[in-house]
């Protein structure tokens, strides 16, 4: 398949260092396509299907494609709406399109490619999830293939078994990808699902003796709380890795109790895939916080936790993560400046504001721009440990801090909270958890109950969605929040 989809491709006139977009969720042909278009030194841009129009507009500007795929069969109105915008040849996935249908059998007029006679380099361009503003175009020059397949050479060698994935993750999201091209290169199967409902995941595993996956926190939190959790035979998973966001440690106290030592953090970013991993995760009486870690440098990443002016702080101390790795992007597409800022001598400027422990183990705390500077003595604190206080009541599903202009102490927390089925906690009593378990300067000064926090295609907490909704009930602007 992967040949007759590069021989349609090349008939129809997509050469090597054309720019493809693709809109499409997450087929089982969507890494077939992806290998297919890198066999003809293309650059692939995958656009967030699963976003706003804008938010795609605004992303294919910058990309600025030659050519346009899309998924008739999961996105003919979107994906034909944005074909005919831009007004480039079309291809699909799927009959019935604007396009030649690239899964039909090709012709006899369409002749086979002469793969050696193809020059160019394979290239790929993510669309970020924007959850702190408009998306950016992450672009990676080494692709993901060559990574993936080095990946599961190790994998296997270091015994890594044969995997049975259960993937729910869009091929748009970069763990999409990976996982989808790690487990092809290393002859494992790849199980598909469409969509995400807690029960049906989790029968999906028993039915089909699934012994990976990878959920958001706010997944795991379902799944969690579904009342399939108690029934549905589960034994046969080795992997269950939760990432994309922070998890909080009573729930993933849960998760091992249920699942076992199988349960993975894993943490990265469109820029650097793999940052680090937690295997194996197991309460440890003598250090109890790495409950709240995202483990330790996965392969032969190199991490530092820099000051201000890039120095390097001391172990405990919160400074910005930055990150060397064969993995790292290349820069952001047609954005140089915002590329100097971000790639600083060959290291990832992550953005994410972190310390490191004696162990090693790397915590997360937030993004840069979510410090909340708070009362008279310009406090600083972070939306991660009132968030993990909060989802310790246990009539809290999930919950989600955002920063919001106060008058008395300048910036305040202001807390979304998700509440269990039948719990009636109230604000109060949730901010007497974090004043107990923090102190009362990282109380939220307010507390928001809602049905379910909005979230990014890919999965986590959609903050921009949140901080909108405070906007608009409150006709200000919160604080951390791009303008």
């Amino acid at each position: 398949m992967v040949l007759d989809m590069a021989a349609i491709m090349h008939a129809a006139g997509i050469r090597p260092g054309a720019t493809v977009a693709v809109m499409l969720a997450h087929p089982p042909e969507g890494p077939l396509l992806q290998l297919a278009m890198h066999l003809l030194g293309c650059r692939t841009a995958w656009a967030a299907a699963g976003t706003t129009y804008r938010e795609v507009d605004e992303y294919l500007a910058q990309v600025d494609p030659e050519w346009f795929v899309y998924d008739t069969r999961t996105h003919a109105k979107k994906g034909g709406e944005f074909a005919e915008r831009l007004g480039l040849p079309v291809l699909c996935l799927g009959p019935d399109g604007l396009g030649a249908d690239l899964l039909a059998p090709p012709g006899p007029e369409v002749p086979p490619v002469d793969l050696e006679k193809v020059t160019g380099t394979p290239e790929t361009i993510f669309q970020t999830s924007g959850t702190t503003g408009m998306p950016k175009p992450v672009y990676h020059r080494v692709t993901l293939q060559e990574q993936m397949a080095t990946l599961a050479e190790e994998w296997l060698a270091g015994g890594g078994p044969l995997l049975r994935h259960l993937t729910i993750s869009p091929l748009w999201f970069v763990a999409g990808q990976t996982s989808a091209l790690l487990n092809l290169a290393s002859g494992g199967v790849l199980y598909v699902l469409y969509r995400f409902r807690p029960a049906e995941f989790l029968a999906t595993i028993e039915k089909y003796r699934a012994n990976s996956a990878f959920i958001s926190p706010l997944m795991l939190y379902e799944v969690l709380d579904d009342p399939a959790v108690a029934t549905t035979d589960c034994s046969s998973l080795q992997l269950l890795s939760v990432g994309g966001a922070a998890t909080t440690p009573v729930r993933l106290r849960e998760a091992i109790e249920r699942f076992g030592p199988v349960v993975r953090i894993v943490y990265g970013q469109s820029e650097t895939p793999f940052i680090s991993a937690y295997p194996n995760i197991e309460a440890d009486p003598e250090h109890p916080d790495r409950l709240r870690s995202c483990g330790l440098p996965y392969g032969d990443v190199q991490v530092e936790v820099r000051d201000e002016d890039g120095t390097p702080v001391r172990t405990g101390e919160v400074g910005e993560l930055c990150v060397r790795s064969k993995l790292n992007f290349a820069g952001y597409w047609g954005k140089p400046e915002l590329t100097e800022r971000t790639l600083v001598d060959g290291w990832v400027r992550t953005g994410d504001l972190a310390y490191l422990d004696e162990g090693g183990y790397l915590h997360l705390v937030g993004r840069a721009n979510d410090v909340i500077i708070t009362g008279r003595g310009c406090d600083h604190i972070f939306p991660r440990p009132i968030e993990d206080a909060l989802a310790t009541h246990p009539g809290v599903r999930a919950a989600a801090v955002i920063g919001v202009p106060d008058e008395e102490v300048g910036e305040a927390a202001h807390a979304y909270v998700v509440r269990t089925e039948n719990s009636t906690v109230t604000a109060e009593e949730l901010t007497a958890v974090v004043a107990e378990r923090l102190t009362r300067t990282w109380v939220p000064r307010t507390v928001e109950f809602v049905d379910d926090l909005p979230r990014t295609g890919s999965g986590k907490a959609n903050l921009k969605e949140l901080r909108a909704k405070w906007t608009a009930e409150h006709d200000a602007v919160p604080t951390g929040a791009p303008v």
